[in-house]
């Protein structure tokens, strides 16, 4: 179905999307095995122990290839573990994505780090490789980058820049659990992978984080930073000068994961990648159906390389104004949506750091000057203006369905509503 001589629903034509999606896009997916494990945790009164959330670590480890791994109770909570692991501390400066969700970059400002944002590949929505190297000084610690709405970043360009510079990488993988770059997964490429397990996300467990390593000092720091609890046990910390504080936490916080979500955690972990399978099945039909679409540029990796979505977390799609007379990602959105399809003007809850005040002028810490710069050299912060490769992006990025499941003709269905759109955009002039 291409609709290229059918009246747009927008304008009182029928729509396209007709049939009942069901449970395509019902997340998470919760069975059985699933509520028992909870419920086990939960008559057991062991909520705030850790032995379950040890299992889920194993476990996970296991699966991604990395020799360790730890919870925390959210992503933000791992990303903020991650950066402490990695030596992160005052005046030091770590450079990521300004086109990425707040928790990449803003845990920084805990440690009285600088945040250093960079643009996005227009095509990728990932960092651009090419904008990090002119920003490095001899204050730069870290690099972190977001493997953006599963989309892999450029690790062939990315690692000669970090090893070259001796930088520790950071990979935000909260949108790629389980997701690959030419055939090794996303997480494993740098020092430390950190990642959200939130309900919404490709990998659920309720509300939770982890992250990943193959370095035990970086795993012993941030156990020593916010995992109190588990550093009365000896032999955990092995590092001298962090045994010296056990039984309190360097960090002054508490990074423990509730229990239920970690057995959740271990049930899910055992159908993720058949799931995620059946995930990309379905997103790469709809991508294919539009195969050639004017104004329609698909966000997603050729799977024949080894790299592929992972659970494919927030879809995407790119608009190219110039091919459909100028429509906006606002206009087209809405006609999509008038013909039953599911589509958004937006990067969901992403939205570009530098143009928010947070670190121009938040002082977050009472120290008489912007947190962000509080404790470093610089006298300014990236501002609007200053990433225009990001800010330009905004206006020409649309959400797509994010299926989970696969129906051949609902997909179909999905797809043709996009393509209507398109190809009849004249109507929307």
């Amino acid at each position: 179905m291409t609709g290229r001589s059918k009246k747009l629903a927008i304008h009182g034509g029928q729509k396209t999307v007709t049939l009942d999606p069901g449970d395509i896009f019902k997340w998470p997916i919760v069975t059985e095995e699933d509520e028992a494990a909870v419920l086990d945790v939960i008559r057991r009164g062991v909520m705030s122990q850790f032995d379950i959330t040890q299992g889920f670590e194993k476990e996970f480890a296991e699966w991604i290839g990395t020799k360790h791994a730890l919870c925390f109770g959210n992503g933000t909570m791992a990303l903020l573990g991650a950066m402490f692991g990695c030596g992160l501390g005052a005046g030091d400066e770590i450079i990521g994505p300004s086109l990425t969700y707040w928790a990449t970059m803003l845990p920084a400002l805990n440690l009285r780090a600088v945040p250093v944002l960079a643009e996005v590949d227009p095509d990728t929505l990932c960092i651009d490789p090419t904008d990090i190297e002119h920003r490095i000084t001899e204050r730069t610690k870290a690099v972190i980058i977001t493997h953006h709405f599963g989309h892999p970043c450029d690790m062939d360009r990315i690692m000669p820049i970090v090893e070259k510079h001796g930088l520790k990488l950071i990979e935000d993988v909260s949108h790629a659990q389980g997701g690959l770059y030419k055939g090794k997964k996303l997480g494993t490429f740098g020092e430390v992978g950190a990642m959200s397990l939130m309900a919404g996300k490709s990998f659920p467990i309720g509300e939770g984080g982890i992250f990943v390593t193959n370095d035990r000092l970086v795993w012993e720091r941030a156990v020593a930073f916010g995992h109190y609890g588990r550093t009365m046990r000896e032999g955990i910390i092995t590092d001298p000068e962090l045994a010296r504080f056990r039984g309190m936490p360097l960090g002054g916080v508490k990074f423990r994961l509730n229990q239920t979500a970690s057995a959740m955690g271990r049930v899910q972990l055992k159908y993720y990648d058949e799931r995620c399978v059946e995930i990309r099945r379905a997103m790469s039909l709809f991508w294919d159906c539009l195969e050639g679409c004017p104004g329609l540029q698909a966000h997603r990796v050729d799977e024949k390389t080894g790299s592929n979505m992972g659970g494919w977390y927030a879809a995407m799609g790119l608009l190219k104004p110039e091919e459909i007379g100028g429509v906006t990602n606002v206009k087209f959105a809405e006609a999509v949506r008038a013909e039953g399809a599911e589509c958004t003007p937006s990067c969901g809850n992403t939205s570009p750091i530098h143009l928010h005040p947070i670190l121009r002028e938040a002082d977050v810490h009472n120290e008489g000057k912007p947190t962000a710069i509080a404790h470093s050299e610089r006298t300014d912060c990236t501002k609007p203006g200053d990433l225009p490769v990001t800010e330009a992006v905004m206006s020409r990025v649309i959400s797509v369905p994010r299926f989970k499941r696969f129906n051949k003709e609902y997909v179909e269905q999905q797809a043709a509503a996009f393509r209507k759109v398109a190809e009849n955009y004249r109507e929307l002039l």
